[in-house]
């Protein structure tokens, strides 16, 4: 269990900011980030010692005849209680993704699979738009471009909301499904793949972008079946030279449209310096959950069984149809125990 001295220092260090913060002094913005932060931890911590101090006068009315039957009663259930308050502060003391309260950027291509792979990268789509609108999420279309046959070649999207990183970051990897392909006659179940990334929204004091490092064209939209195909002149290609990330966007207007690749490429940007920053601290990134490797098996769909399997963590769901109607709050908070567990043994 973590010392009781480390608590105070965190309840102290919140009190200091919430009298900072009441008095109109420092930055403002920098210690209202840093409150709520704290003030879940600290309410854990405060529970806690509550129940620390019952505990002890609990035992102290033992000794009262009169008290002793009620002191023994209300002994025993704080004991009952609180081995799962320590884990609830061992939870809450857990290192934090900077990054978790972040709006989301979310990549969909096609893998191996041709149009079936097209379709599935469609299917995905939908199931993160669904999601997204059960947890009142705004899930705003920057990039998609559509395959002949009604799937998706490319779909980059920006999902805004409370916790969306926190909630989707274990999501990037590669996603396999296994089914009969609607563009298939012969009626054989066929494997195919689609590629996602989920990168927190970088923000301008993230990282600096050299205006000379850009390469910025402007360009008709074009692609089969695009949203915007044949719509405007004013779709916007910018490609940073040093990295040779490329980012479109297709909206109507020139303006909003650098506006928005800019974010996206910060988002890239920041993605790689996140990716660099995880290497140097594991040798060993690719048995962590949520490592953002795009190479990964992370999932596979199998619709004839009707079952979705995540290979991180071994869950198999008998649940396909659900899942793909954006029901994924199981596997995710799956995926997040899964991690706060490998947290927990690394600091023991």
């Amino acid at each position: 269990m973590v010392p009781l001295d480390r608590l105070e220092q965190i309840t102290q260090r919140f009190e200091y900011i919430e009298a900072q913060m009441t008095q109109g002094g420092g930055d403002i913005a920098r210690l209202g980030r840093e409150y709520a932060e704290l003030r879940p931890v600290v309410e854990e911590i405060r529970a806690y010692r509550q129940a620390l101090a019952d505990i002890e006068s609990a035992r102290a009315m033992l000794g009262d005849p009169e008290m002793r039957d009620l002191a023994r009663e209300e002994l025993e259930s704080l004991e009952a209680r609180l081995p799962g308050m320590e884990h609830a502060l061992q939870l809450a003391l857990l290192p934090r993704d900077t990054a978790d309260a972040r709006p989301a950027i979310l990549e969909i291509r096609p893998g191996t699979g041709g149009e079936e792979a097209a379709l599935f990268a469609a299917d995905l789509m939908r199931m993160y738009q669904r999601y997204a609108e059960g947890r009142g999420w705004s899930f705003d279309v920057i990039e998609e471009q559509e395959s002949d046959l009604g799937g998706i070649r490319e779909l980059v999207a920006h999902i805004k909301g409370d916790g969306v990183f926190a909630r989707l970051k274990f999501e990037s990897g590669v996603h396999r499904v296994q089914r009969v392909p609607e563009t298939e006659s012969g009626g054989r179940i066929h494997t195919s793949a689609a590629t996602v990334a989920v990168l927190p929204e970088a923000e301008d004091v993230d990282i600096r972008i050299d205006p000379g490092d850009l390469r910025i064209d402007t360009m008709r939209s074009s692609g089969a079946g695009g949203q915007h195909v044949n719509t405007t002149d004013s779709a916007v290609r910018i490609t940073h030279i040093p990295s040779g990330i490329v980012v479109t966007s297709s909206q109507k207007s020139q303006h909003r449209n650098r506006e928005i690749a800019m974010e996206v490429l910060r988002s890239r940007l920041f993605d790689l310096e996140r990716q660099r920053a995880d290497s140097e601290r594991s040798a060993n990134r690719a048995a962590q959950v949520g490592s953002g490797d795009r190479s990964e098996r992370i999932r596979t769909y199998n619709f004839p069984q009707g079952r979705m399997t995540d290979h991180r963590i071994n869950l198999t769901l008998y649940k396909l149809d659900q899942v793909m109607n954006g029901d994924l709050d199981e596997v995710i908070d799956a995926l997040t125990a899964d991690a706060q567990a490998t947290l927990l043994a690394e600091m023991s």
